[in-house]
């Protein structure tokens, strides 16, 4: 059989068809470098499995275009949530008085004093500390403070009882009222009066600050408390961080 040899100049130009070649014989070798454009891929034509691994960066991606089904979950974690929200309510807690203070005059709020302890209370994080009346901060932070105090000003007793909510930023050598709750009678008769009162602070050291409750104008008056309900309560809740 006589071979004969057809040189590249005996070709004409688009003479060579899908049909003259044969299938799977094109290797990437033959492509021109940079030269499969977009028109030449078939839609959905590069799958993930053509893609190398951490190879697509941000930039490629349109704007909006990740929405809530391509995010798995529990992916979102704390640090990259904004400043400020990715440590927000992390500490929640609760005392209450447990006993009576009769009569009680001005003096700091010392004794009969508990972790709310109901089988469906519920507090967030360690919670915090309470020595002889005084409480400390699990953490740094924005704290509401809520005191609500039940009052029962007996027949007779014309006048007012208080509760202040008090804080030191120096490990208790100095205190400044932040918040009172207030009641009080004129019309001389039994009376029962629930009174709240609530602060904002910035504790910017956990080590120094500390917070206690003091009564006042408590002559012949009784600041209510229960073992088994919030009738005189705490109550402490971390909103964010510290400024």
């Amino acid at each position: 059989m006589t071979i004969i040899t057809v040189k590249t100049g005996g070709i004409a130009a688009d003479a060579v068809t899908d049909a003259k070649i044969a299938d799977d014989v094109v290797g990437t070798e033959h492509l021109t470098a940079n030269e499969v454009d977009t028109a030449a891929l078939k839609a959905d034509a590069v799958t993930g499995a053509e893609l190398a691994d951490n190879a697509v960066n941000s930039e490629h991606y349109t704007d909006g275009s990740i929405d809530t089904a391509h995010i798995a979950d529990a992916q979102i974690t704390a640090a990259k949530m904004f400043s400020g929200f990715e440590n927000g309510i992390t500490s929640t807690d609760q005392y209450r008085l447990t006993a009576n203070l009769t009569n009680p005059g001005a003096a700091d709020i010392t004794a009969n004093l508990e972790r709310v302890d109901d089988s469906v209370f519920g507090r967030i994080g360690t919670g915090m500390s309470v020595s002889s009346g005084v409480y400390t901060f699990p953490s740094t932070g924005v704290y509401r403070i809520q005191m609500i105090g039940h009052f029962y000003i007996p027949s007779g007793n014309d006048g007012a009882a208080s509760v202040d909510t008090l804080i030191s930023p120096d490990s208790g050598s100095n205190y400044d009222i932040l918040a009172s709750a207030v009641a009080g009678s004129t019309a001389g008769g039994q009376l029962y009066n629930t009174h709240p009162s609530e602060c904002f602070v910035n504790v910017t050291n956990a080590t120094n600050f500390r917070v206690k409750f003091t009564t006042g104008s408590m002559a012949a008056t009784v600041l209510v408390g229960s073992t088994s309900l919030n009738a005189t309560s705490f109550s402490f809740i971390r909103l964010g961080d510290t400024y």
